[in-house]
């Protein structure tokens, strides 16, 4: 299968490829989603396939409005003040799923959907011209760094779906924040994203959980949202999360004949000018989780093309968006050092 390549110009072939039942990569704010219609089971059984992804990780399915009382069993009043303060953007909502709407390929086997609006034009006319919404998953192998760039999601999916809408590079670089709104327990963020639990909670004027604050004692519960159950983000080589003690760690790594990667702030770059031989990817100032998450994904497919067998990897205070960006790259990282 040739991959094709469209933009603005050429969006409504791509809509007529998901109408075909094909799969399209596309842009959001966050990441690159490979799509397909939400209501046709065997495209959305060809996302997990393409993917290699694990069949019980639930879906996000995109819509371009906010009215989706079609799709759901109930929008309750959180919701409403959530979406008007929030879509299109980076939140993806847990709802009560409507009995035959989406098939339980898109929801993994439960009775909850997850659902958002992306704050990105060319996604929102790719679903209007698709007819229907569409699922979303990142565009790339399971398990890797999630893809910010039509050219990412080529090195991954090109020949294997059947076309890529190239919005350039995405804004957010990390994927949506998902809150839980059908939880007896509260509102749970099920995986932290650029809308932090702060403005969740002066929105909702309700307290917000992290799901690590309430977490089952089962382990082995299906998971309701992408990212919660198995291995993500993670580039070909190890990645070392860095907390002090660079030099130490280097000179080490060094002296056992590791090429280094280092993924780091310009600040911390320029104290490791005495290693002339490290590959380096900035992350931007120290002081700038938004660019640091922005580029994080990028920079660990950066190493995938180099020739480094290890990555350090600098982490960042977990305020803001900082929280989605640590919780990205801890889940990428083997160790830590120190330990």
């Amino acid at each position: 299968m040739e991959t094709q390549l469209f933009n603005q110009e050429s969006i409504r072939e791509a809509g007529n490829l998901l109408k075909n039942g094909e799969l399209v990569a596309f842009p959001t704010e966050t990441v690159y989603g490979l799509g397909a219609i939400a209501s046709n089971e065997e495209a959305v059984e060809n996302v997990y396939t393409v993917k290699g992804r694990p069949s019980d990780n639930p879906l996000i399915v995109h819509v371009a409005s906010t009215e989706i009382d079609e799709w759901v069993a109930d929008v309750p009043k959180v919701a409403r003040k959530l979406m008007d303060k929030f879509w299109p953007g980076p939140l993806t909502l847990i709802f009560n799923t409507k009995a035959g709407v989406f098939p339980s390929a898109v929801t993994g086997g439960q009775e909850t959907v997850a659902m958002r609006m992306p704050d990105q034009t060319l996604a929102l006319q790719l679903i209007k011209e698709a007819g229907f919404p569409i699922v979303g998953p990142s565009a790339n192998t399971s398990g890797k760094p999630s893809p910010t760039t039509a050219q990412h999601v080529s090195h991954d999916l090109n020949d294997k779906i059947a076309g890529i809408v190239d919005g350039g590079e995405t804004k957010i670089g990390v994927e949506s924040t998902v809150l839980d709104l059908t939880d007896s327990r509260g509102l749970i963020i099920l995986r932290p994203g650029a809308v932090t639990r702060e403005a969740l909670q002066i929105v909702t004027d309700q307290k917000v959980w992290m799901s690590e604050e309430v977490a089952s004692a089962d382990a082995t519960d299906a998971p309701k949202a992408p990212g919660m159950k198995y291995m993500h983000y993670s580039p070909t080589q190890p990645v070392i999360l860095m907390r002090d003690n660079w030099g130490e760690k280097i000179a080490e790594l060094l002296a056992a004949g590791n090429t280094i990667g280092v993924l780091a702030s310009d600040e911390q770059i320029t104290e490791l000018t005495d290693f002339s031989e490290l590959a380096v990817y900035s992350l931007g100032s120290r002081t700038d989780e938004n660019a640091a998450s922005q580029r994080l994904y990028a920079g660990l497919r950066y190493f995938d093309m180099t020739n480094v067998t290890v990555i350090l990897a600098e982490g960042y205070p977990k305020d803001g968006i900082g929280v989605a960006f640590m919780n990205r790259l801890e889940k990428a990282a083997s160790s830590m050092y120190p330990e």
